[in-house]
């Protein structure tokens, strides 16, 4: 049973938007195309997952404070008997371990993410125990995707490879497990003290003049220059789309990118690059929209 399902993370959403709108740094892109090679693991991990849900609970991409310490746990399968922390990775590529670090074969470190795991499992033990819970947590650090590779590795880790993941799924069908009040309990707990918002999250700088104004294309992303009287037609992939869901598409970005500023027609207009008119837009804000009237200053609020 899933009592939390997986979302694209706001973060994500508005690397996103930004990606298709703004130039990003050698940095900015390299957050982006992690966050999304992350989020498709995640993805990968949930349909790996979804035949072992019966008599369990899944609750996934929690964000928690500890103590004034905020920690995000990827997935969380509450059993019966126990309560397993899983970390999931989607990283490619050789790397080799050498005492406490893990290393690129170019010799470059990177995070040992057995650290975060270990954290993230401190933190939970601490919390459930505050919350009046005591539940053994089996940690498990899981790589979904087949071209990794880990060269000596530590006997005995709490690590799931590539390989293993057919002979891990065969373990767990075996273990019983049946949906009791105590895991229910801990489940709906867990789900009150999740986050919103991550406070700690580092977005790029970004302002509305300097961002590319237009729609998206919904297949590729580059933006739409042609147009015929209902349809938006893409230049690079030969898509086509109703406007419809295009505007609609834009006018969210801009809820993400500037969540303090008034949805008007004039700027939904600018917004969307101006390739179609002012009546289309404002067809579709008063078809999804509610009107603020205030003389000049009118606006729109989601209905």
């Amino acid at each position: 049973m899933i009592m939390k399902v997986r979302g694209v993370p706001e973060e994500l959403q508005i690397l996103r938007a930004l990606n298709n709108r703004k130039s990003f740094t050698h940095q900015e892109k390299t957050k982006y195309l992690n966050a999304e090679k992350g989020y498709d693991g995640e993805c990968k991990f949930d349909e790996w997952l979804a035949p072992l849900l019966n008599g369990k609970i899944v609750l996934n991409d929690l964000l928690l404070d500890y103590n004034h310490t905020i920690f995000q746990i990827d997935s969380l399968l509450l059993t019966s008997e126990k309560i397993i922390l899983f970390e999931v990775k989607n990283s490619e590529g050789d790397y080799y371990v050498e005492g406490d670090g893990w290393y690129s074969l170019k010799g470059k470190e990177i995070n040992n993410p057995l650290h975060q795991l270990h954290r993230n499992t401190v933190l939970l033990r601490g919390l459930l125990r505050k919350i009046g819970f005591k539940i053994p947590i089996d940690p498990r650090l899981i790589f979904m995707n087949p071209e990794f590779q880990l060269y000596q590795t530590p006997l005995d880790p709490p690590i799931i490879f590539p390989s293993q993941l057919n002979r891990f799924k065969a373990e767990m069908k075996k273990e019983r497990s049946y949906v009791n009040d105590h895991m229910t309990k801990i489940a709906k707990h867990l789900l009150k003290l999740h986050l919103d918002k991550n406070p700690n999250t580092r977005l790029p700088q970004y302002n509305y003049d300097e961002l590319r104004k237009g729609v998206s294309c919904k297949s590729c992303n580059a933006m739409y220059e042609r147009f015929s009287k209902s349809f938006f037609l893409c230049s690079s992939c030969g898509v086509q789309e109703e406007y419809e869901p295009a505007i609609s598409r834009s006018v969210y970005d801009y809820e993400l990118l500037f969540p303090d500023k008034k949805i008007t027609m004039n700027t939904m207009h600018d917004w969307c690059g101006q390739v179609v008119s002012k009546k289309t837009i404002q067809k579709y804000l008063t078809k999804e929209y509610h009107l603020v009237s205030s003389g000049r200053s009118s606006y729109y609020i989601k209905s």
